[in-house]
């Protein structure tokens, strides 16, 4: 049986030094990219390569999270994500090495914090993104009670 594949469509135009214009003509925003600081000619202040690699990462983390918290009928109050990428040379190369990702979730009074790990567990082991590539992903995980005030 077939398969079904499914294609992202992205443009990308260098509008002038080391920055460029991303869109998509499936999507009404754009995203300006540069090379970053740490490189020669490299721009602060905009999203880079590196930035969008790791942004990749976290945002699968969070939409699997969604899929799975919704099939495991999971209830909770806040879903957030902070991430790193390490960027290293490895045998002379530079290389996204590990993504480090810091979701916190804030589970509904009646949830078990232990459950809640679990589905992040599950939905970090089921992300197509981190199937895709290389680098290791480790996951740091919070979970809390909502807590009222």
């Amino acid at each position: 049986m077939h398969q079904p594949t499914h294609d992202y469509l992205v443009h990308l135009e260098w509008n002038h030094g080391r920055i460029g214009q991303l869109s998509s003509p499936e999507l009404e925003t754009f995203i300006e990219c540069a090379t970053p600081p740490e490189f020669p000619h490299g721009v602060p202040g905009i999203w880079s390569p590196e930035h969008l690699f790791t942004a990749a990462v976290s945002s699968c983390l969070m939409t699997t999270f969604l899929a799975v918290a919704e099939h495991s009928n999971l209830k909770f109050e806040k879903f957030s994500c902070k991430a790193s990428g390490l960027l290293a040379k490895v045998d002379g190369k530079w290389m996204m090495t590990e993504i480090h990702l810091y979701p916190e979730l804030i589970l509904s009074p009646e949830e078990k914090e232990e459950r809640g790990l679990k589905v992040l567990e599950k939905s970090e082991k089921a992300c197509l993104i981190s199937h895709s590539i290389k680098s290791e992903i480790k996951l740091f995980p919070k979970v809390l009670h909502y807590a009222l005030n």
